[in-house]
């Protein structure tokens, strides 16, 4: 850090203030302090750096999702912003679904074998108020993705769930079709509550008066393969089925095959996330994007602020994509 001070004409502490991310650096100071780090390869010891202050220069991100595909985008994207900032990463699993002594023994087992500087909270954990509370008891920040309840209580990302389901529910009414079906998402999940009421909503709004069909997908594969099963044994069959992830509808493609049912061309299917999933499988689905990466990135450079960021939710952008799974009704 000396010789990068040397080089770079400023202050060991100046150059100290730019590696650590901290905050009321001018953009002046940072472009010179960075040039001397690149010119003279500096690499920093995150071990080190931990031994001479109070920060681990850790990560914690904590998951409880059935999906595969979101849970390795979110990982790509705190990642990134961990590597960028010179940070570990730590990755955990946390039971929700026990009771209250359980979850707080998977916790306190957790933070023995860590330190963190904070954690990211992924769905469902994000509305697990257990855990939230244990958090604040302890002292750790956090910053929380898509939470449902109490969305003052940290810092956060998300995006407009209902908007985005409201959206495809006007991608298929202005195809013609008038025959729905959900396939809903966890009830732990806030998101596949709002996704599920923003569909109907907006449907209602069209002018829809029939009913619309529903069954738990789980946001998983297997789940929606049955949850696909029962929708189509049922009288009139759906032209059309939203499922609230991409591994559920592409469940209910799977459904639809096994009843001898060609998509789009007898039954219109979309999800929502605009995972790989999305175009693994034939027809590739329609969907609604939401950038869970840079949900992830976003999440971990909120966590990784040294002034105290306000307890705001912070709304990134989603839009339709429109592909070959969904197509007027032929009957």
């Amino acid at each position: 850090m000396e010789d990068v001070a040397r080089l770079a004409g400023v202050s060991l502490k100046s150059v100290s203030r730019v590696i650590n991310g901290e905050p009321h650096v001018s953009a002046k100071l940072r472009v010179k302090v960075e040039a001397a780090i690149a010119e003279l390869n500096y690499v920093p010891d995150t071990a080190a750096r931990s031994l001479a202050g109070s920060r681990a220069f850790i990560v914690g991100l904590l998951f409880d999702n059935p999906s595969p595909n979101y849970t390795m985008n979110i990982q790509t994207g705190v990642y990134e912003a961990c590597r960028d900032s010179q940070h570990h990463l730590r990755i955990d699993n946390i039971d929700s679904t026990v009771p209250r002594e359980e979850l707080e023994a998977q916790l306190s087992a957790m933070l023995r074998n860590s330190r963190c500087d904070g954690f990211v909270l992924t769905p469902p954990l994000t509305d697990n108020i257990v855990l939230l509370d244990y958090l604040d008891r302890s002292g750790i920040r956090y910053v929380r993705i898509a939470p449902d309840i109490q969305p003052e209580r940290s810092p956060g990302v998300y995006i407009d769930d209902a908007a985005g389901a409201a959206a495809m529910a006007r991608h298929l009414w202005e195809l013609g079709h008038r025959h729905f079906a959900i396939v809903g998402g966890p009830e732990s999940h806030g998101a596949a509550g709002r996704r599920r009421q923003g569909f109907i909503d907006e449907l209602r709004a069209l002018g829809l008066t029939g009913a619309i069909a529903e069954e738990e997908g789980g946001f998983n594969f297997e789940l929606g393969i049955g949850a696909g099963a029962k929708l189509l044994a049922q009288t009139p069959v759906p032209t059309a089925i939203f499922a609230a992830n991409d591994d559920s509808a592409a469940g209910v493609m799977v459904a639809c095959s096994q009843a001898g049912l060609n998509v789009p061309r007898d039954v219109s299917v979309c999800g929502f996330d605009d995972s790989w999933v999305a175009k693994s499988v034939w027809p590739y689905l329609t969907t609604v994007c939401q950038p869970i990466e840079e949900m992830g990135r976003a999440a971990a450079l909120l966590l990784l602020r040294r002034d105290e960021p306000e307890n705001v939710l912070h709304k990134l952008d989603f839009h339709l994509v429109v592909r070959d799974s969904t197509a007027p009704p032929t009957r």
